[in-house]
């Protein structure tokens, strides 16, 4: 359960650096620099989640879903 809190913590930071950078894309009209910093951060925290899946994943912290998927008949 704390793994789900993680991920979408960090889902809601990507949103929230995304809206901030955006804000400020229409604030600054292009001037300074503090949507490329925004987005920057998006990547970073966009690359740690990606890698933190990925070992939570080789660890055995957690798994694929277990129920198998819909399969029909052919003859339906």
């Amino acid at each position: 359960m704390l793994i789900k809190i993680v991920i979408v913590l960090f889902l809601l930071m990507i949103i929230f650096t995304l809206a901030t950078s955006f804000y400020y894309l229409a604030k600054d009209k292009g001037q300074g620099d503090r949507v490329v910093r925004r987005l920057s951060w998006r990547i970073g925290l966009s690359l740690v989640l990606i890698l933190s899946l990925f070992g939570a994943y080789k660890m055995g912290w957690i798994e694929p879903g277990s129920k198998p998927p819909v399969r029909y008949s052919e003859g339906q």
